[in-house]
């Protein structure tokens, strides 16, 4: 059973040395856009065309975490389909136009993987096997694959979203630290996923209605686990690798913009630590945001908005303090590298 996990670990942590670049690079150029246009809408062209390569960046997160996962599973006839079936996650597909994130892109470069492993085993004729590494297997693999992702899991899904979109807009009239609590763990949970998404496009439909408390909440909650697991990594230096604590000071950065994506790759590889621990964080900090009242009338979450913030006192506490639970938590769940096997 050890073995089995600490074999998964390292696929997982292939595919995470091979997107941290892909993160960094593209979370940086989009943080920079936005730093330097206000952090709202970007006007001028040269900053926007600095967004645009960005965005391209953030785009293939995803698609790398999947791509390279599937690679160090099966080598080479692995990656074309991880690729592949990482963009399917990370872009809106099935009826309900669904888009899964990190968490999709997970599950799709580990079954692309095994199943690209399950195919090179195949007793083929000769004349075939020279196509199988470049046609076959990356055929096979992403027909099928990405059929039962379609079908099996983005479909059933967009029914689901679209409930919890609907529960979340009646909760809004609710109680306000229970909604805080929910906002928080949505937006930490799956980092751009769809429980990410529904939180904040609810949150987002509310501010053209002149509401930004929903809002408020969510911006606090968006950048707390990217600079709570940023912090957590040259605090806790023991706890992460070298390549983690490059990674964790531009999630500072990307945290401070508002993109909660710089929080992944943490979570891909420790997510049974990592992802509860920020839920936790994000859930504490919009809940100060919320018994302070504060309202964001922006579109965008973490520091640069706080010229749109309502209550910035209780909006920063509010931050503040869910990165110090990121923390804690951290520094109790996530053992020192040589120790932490489990």
């Amino acid at each position: 059973m050890n073995k089995a996990f600490s074999e998964i670990k390292n696929h997982a942590m292939t595919g995470v040395s091979y997107m941290i670049p892909t993160v960094t690079v593209g979370g940086i150029l989009y943080a920079i856009a936005l730093a330097f246009s206000g952090g709202v809408n970007v006007k001028v062209p040269f900053l926007a065309n600095i967004e645009t390569i960005g965005a391209a960046g953030m785009a293939l997160l995803v698609p790398v975490l999947a791509g390279y996962i599937s690679y160090s599973i099966a080598g080479r006839p692995g990656l074309i389909p991880g690729l592949i079936l990482g963009y399917l996650a990370a872009n809106p597909v099935g009826t309900g136009k669904i888009s899964t994130g990190f968490l999709g892109g997970l599950l799709l470069g580990f079954s692309a993987g095994y199943l690209a492993k399950w195919v090179k085993k195949w007793k083929v004729p000769a004349f075939i096997k020279p196509l199988m590494p470049i046609i076959v297997i990356p055929l096979v693999v992403s027909l099928i694959i990405g059929l039962l992702y379609i079908y099996i899991i983005a479909t059933p899904l967009g029914s689901v979203v679209s409930g919890l979109t609907s529960w979340l807009k009646n909760m809004s009239t609710g109680s306000s630290i229970v909604l805080a609590i929910i906002v928080g763990c949505m937006i930490s949970f799956d980092m751009g996923g769809p429980l990410n998404k529904i939180a904040y496009t609810t949150a987002v439909a509310l501010i053209s209605t002149g509401n930004g408390h929903l809002m408020g909440m969510a911006g606090v909650a968006i950048c707390i686990p990217p600079i709570g697991l940023g912090v957590s990594s040259l605090i806790l230096r023991s706890r992460f690798t070298e390549e983690e604590r490059n990674s964790g000071k531009a999630a500072i950065v990307m945290g401070a913009c508002g993109i909660t994506e710089g929080a992944i790759p943490f979570a891909a590889t420790d997510p049974f630590r990592v992802i509860p621990s920020i839920m936790v964080g994000s859930a504490a900090g919009s809940v100060i945001a919320s018994l302070g009242s504060s309202t964001n009338m922006a579109p965008l979450g973490g520091l640069l908005v706080l010229p749109v913030v309502g209550g910035r006192l209780t909006y920063v506490l509010g931050v503040v303090v869910g990165i110090a639970v990121v923390v804690i938590l951290m520094s109790l769940l996530k053992k020192p590298i040589a120790e932490n096997k489990a």
